[in-house]
């Protein structure tokens, strides 16, 4: 079976954009329990960090992920292919 790897990249894309903007939200909900997961997930104490939230850092980070997503999936995709061929 052969995969399109550009639909794959664009699901991965789509699907980052999606994550980006519900974690952003809870960002800015819920700001001391986002910081105090993220420790968690990093095995880090971060309990001394805060966040730092702007419009500008949510557009530059919304579009920077779903880009390096897209690329991701992409290659996944291509790498799939071209190892199922062989």
């Amino acid at each position: 079976m052969k995969i399109d790897a550009l639909v794959l990249g664009k699901a991965c894309a789509a699907a980052t954009a999606i994550i980006w903007v519900l974690c952003s939200i809870l960002v800015t909900v819920l700001p001391g329990s986002m910081m105090t997961l993220s420790g968690h997930m990093m095995h880090a104490d971060l309990a001394e960090m805060a966040w730092t939230m702007s419009l500008t850092g949510f557009a530059i980070g919304l579009v920077i992920w779903t880009v390096v997503a897209f690329a991701g999936g992409w290659l996944i995709g291509v790498l799939y292919n071209r190892f199922a061929a062989a």
